[in-house]
């Protein structure tokens, strides 16, 4: 007696803890070179994918929906998007940089990540995609955005970086806003990073402009291993130098570095803002700090052009402060936007550049 079959068998939670673990190995980007038939047939069967064609997007979009299901503010939703590099911004990271960034959501080392905390993530993961195909997405998910403070992930929707021409500091004066992060931006001269008055820069894996940059100015070996980490070296060497390592700096006191790797994107510096004094487990940014390190910077630029002879014409700030620093992207925008427009009118010439992660903070800061 024959039996309906279903277009589409369903895979069993044993194959897909399988597969998963072949998959956090080689990365999303491997998708298409490999044969993963229990995460196809689950992709099939959920609706995420239409066919042969579109199987790998669709594999990457259920587990999107799997580590929404996990929930984004757990630690095994957080861990397994690091772990499987469910984020724009790093779903082309190797392995050891995806287990390193997945081990941090725990606070433990890789090796100890990798010996208890992953195989449950695995394990969470194979029952997350079980659970979406019990109960299937009725209207298309949003796009898998993280969280934008307090450890969370990187904000990362599905919509290209906007770049909005003039937004008005005064009736005289604007600046560009770019909704993009921070270092896939090009041919400016300085980008500001956010940093502590320790000049600690923040973890490669956290979802910070310091983290951003650090991260996209380190120099790689073939196999993608940092084989330099410019930015924390320069810092370190300018605290020796200094007097200052171990010891804090002054509120907005910003200190330049050479611009690493991102030289290749036309960027001639880093300037570093120390905006942020630690506070037990978090941040305080006052927001004074943030007009002196934008006094300072515009100082700094005018300095560095005197004594190198070549001009840095423009700057591209991100909203000090807005992040594990307290403040509201509102209060930010403001204090720069008046610090801002102070120093413009004393140089009118430099061109002024303001980047935030998202559309919603745009429209926080007045300019969508």
């Amino acid at each position: 007696m024959s039996q309906e079959q279903s277009p589409v068998s369903l895979p069993s939670y044993d194959q897909l803890i399988d597969e998963l673990r072949i998959l956090r190995r080689i990365g999303l980007a491997g998708l298409r070179g490999a044969d993963f038939p229990a995460l196809r047939a689950a992709a099939l069967a959920g609706g995420f994918s239409a066919g042969p064609d579109s199987v790998p997007a669709g594999i990457e979009a259920l587990l999107g929906e799997a580590v929404r299901r996990l929930g984004e503010k757990d630690l095994l939703g957080r861990a397994a998007a690091h772990a499987f590099g469910l984020l724009p911004d790093r779903r082309g990271d190797p392995a050891y940089e995806r287990r390193k960034a997945a081990a941090g959501v725990y606070g433990v080392t890789p090796e100890r990540f990798r010996k208890h905390q992953e195989p449950q993530v695995v394990q969470q993961l194979a029952e997350a995609v079980l659970a979406v195909l019990r109960n299937p997405v009725r209207e298309p998910a949003p796009a898998f955005t993280g969280q934008n403070r307090g450890g969370g992930l990187r904000t990362a929707g599905l919509e290209p970086p906007l770049r909005v021409e003039r937004v008005p500091v005064d009736a005289s004066t604007s600046f560009t806003l770019h909704v993009s992060p921070i270092e896939l931006l090009r041919d400016i001269d300085i980008l500001v990073s956010s940093e502590n008055v320790y000049l600690e820069m923040s973890k490669t894996f956290r979802p910070t402009v310091s983290g951003s940059l650090r991260l996209a100015a380190a120099v790689r070996d073939p196999a993608g291993e940092i084989v330099d980490d410019v930015l924390v070296r320069e810092l370190g060497d300018w605290l020796r130098a200094n007097g200052r390592p171990g010891l804090p700096v002054r509120s907005g006191t910003v200190v330049p570095t050479s611009p690493g790797a991102l030289a290749a994107r036309g960027v001639r510096r880093i300037y570093h803002a120390a905006v942020a004094t630690p506070y037990e487990d978090t941040y305080r940014v006052g927001p004074e700090s943030i007009a002196r390190a934008v006094a300072s910077c515009f100082a700094l630029a005018r300095e560095e052009e005197a004594r190198e002879g070549r001009r840095l014409s423009s700057l591209c700030f991100p909203l000090l402060g807005a992040g594990r620093g307290g403040l509201t992207p509102v209060v930010s925008a403001t204090w720069l936007r008046w610090a801002i427009r102070d120093e413009l009118a004393r140089d009118p010439d430099r061109q002024v550049h303001m980047v935030v992660r998202d559309r919603e903070m745009a429209r926080a800061v007045g300019a969508l």
